[in-house]
């Protein structure tokens, strides 16, 4: 972003930021560790092309008030007015189009780190227990406090990132621009490829050891560009306004009339128990440091009924534990397919759009033979609802080429699935999977 198309909030911000670390040694404390761990982060920072995460404004406050004495309330009163200044240019920054699709790649960037510090802890406790010499204790031991910071750091972002997405869901949704069609309604010849966009950016991997300004990656957005929809209720048309209702978000209505989603369904005192029960087992856990048996009780709560998700997200982040809810999101995005469509539905019925959207779109993110064969089990069961809710998902966030890679295992069966779901997402993709089809030497 060039600098004088900054919005006002990131360019105010940004000249607060250079003004804090003029005040600074560049070359000691945090400061210094953030320029040589990550130069590249803090350099965008500084210009305004990003908007740091508060952990590092902290950490430079931090070395704003080593003096100590009487400074300590000038530095108290100047974290008031970076937060201040911090908050106003990150909804700033948020605002802008496509701003939510970046913060949930984002999300999904900090998830994976998180998990990565929490197994890197694990490991390096093990290593230190059975270190054979004085020296390697002192090394493991630095290398363990590292991961610990790593993952403090990942967590609080993790929570910032949920805080900046609910803050989006709760402004008003821009209205629907009209896209005019782009082929008649009647069967048309054998098309001609479409014009492209380039495609998304291959993943980059960050290398480890600087998560002080991870998640700052550019990540890949859904394929057609879209934001994806809940599991069944729609927020706003789809990009071809001129259609009619069709495909997964009207999953299960009359030609015209949307399906409301699913309602919540009541829990029994055994299941709110249950619930209470795991948020405080977590809560305990973490006060004593005991981040892998956290994880290992988030795993085993992936796998509840999903009628319980919406009640636990209420209860973690009650606790103060909403960097919990996100890796509970994360490992529910590795249930099978049935599972999952059923966690996104309960997480929609109870309006936690956002969660389910998160899920789906890291749930689709599998292999496309796995997506095929999750398809055709769910036809196999009868659960076409479940079926059509997955395959809009899928069409929605891989490239048209990667969806037709899920048709291998039985084209005669998934083809027309995977077609219709591409039909009413719009016109545009239904055309560019016709000819990822017949490219790939599949009928459509």
């Amino acid at each position: 972003m060039e600098v004088e198309q900054l919005p006002d909030q990131v360019r105010e911000f940004a000249v607060y930021l250079r003004n804090l670390l003029a005040r600074l040694d560049q070359d000691a404390g945090w400061c210094g560790i953030f320029w040589q761990r990550d130069p590249d982060g803090m350099r965008v920072c500084l210009t305004g092309a990003e908007v740091p995460p508060w952990d590092v404004v902290e950490a430079l406050l931090q070395d704003l008030g080593v003096g100590g004495g009487s400074y300590e309330a000038e530095v108290e009163a100047e974290s008031v007015r970076a937060r201040a200044l911090h908050r106003a240019s990150l909804a700033a920054f948020d605002a802008r189009p496509g701003g939510r699709d970046l913060l949930g790649d984002r999300l999904d960037v900090m998830l994976r780190e998180q998990r990565y510090a929490a197994g890197r802890q694990e490991e390096l406790a093990r290593l230190l227990r059975t270190a054979a010499t004085r020296e390697q204790a002192e090394a493991t031991r630095l290398d363990l406090a590292w991961a610990r910071d790593d993952h403090d750091r990942a967590t609080a972002r993790c929570a910032e990132l949920h805080r900046r997405l609910a803050d989006l869901d709760r402004q008003p949704p821009p209205p629907p621009v009209p896209v005019p069609r782009r082929r008649p309604q009647s069967a048309p010849p054998e098309p001609e490829p479409p014009e492209r966009s380039k495609a998304p950016k291959e993943r980059r991997r960050r290398p480890r050891g600087s998560a002080r300004f991870a998640g700052m990656l550019d990540e890949a957005a859904p394929a057609d560009g879209t934001t994806l929809p809940t599991a069944l209720a729609v927020q706003g048309p789809s990009r071809d306004a001129a259609a009619s209702p069709r495909g997964a978000r009207f999953a299960g209505a009359a030609e015209g009339a949307a399906a409301e989603p699913p309602a919540p369904q009541r829990l029994d005192s055994e299941a709110r128990a249950a619930v209470a029960a795991c948020a405080g087992t977590l809560l305990r856990l973490r006060t004593e440091g005991r981040g892998g048996e956290a994880h290992g009780v988030l795993v085993e709560a992936a796998h509840w009924p999903a009628a319980r998700f919406p009640l636990l997200a209420a209860e973690l982040n009650r606790a103060g534990l909403g960097a919990d809810w996100a890796t509970l999101l994360w490992e529910t995005a590795s249930l099978p397919a049935g599972l999952l469509v059923a966690a996104a539905d309960a997480l929609a019925a109870a309006g936690r759009t956002a969660d389910a959207q998160q899920i789906l779109r890291q749930g689709v993110a599998r292999p496309a033979t796995e997506i095929g064969t999750s398809v055709l089990r769910l036809t196999g069961e009868g659960r076409h609802r479940e079926t059509r809710v997955l395959l809009d998902a899928y069409v929605r966030v891989r490239t048209p080429e990667e969806a037709a890679r899920s048709v291998r295992d039985d084209p005669g069966r998934l083809v027309p699935l995977l077609v219709e779901a591409a039909r009413g997402v719009s016109d545009e993709r239904y055309w560019d999977v016709v000819h990822a089809l017949r490219v790939a030497g599949f009928h459509a």
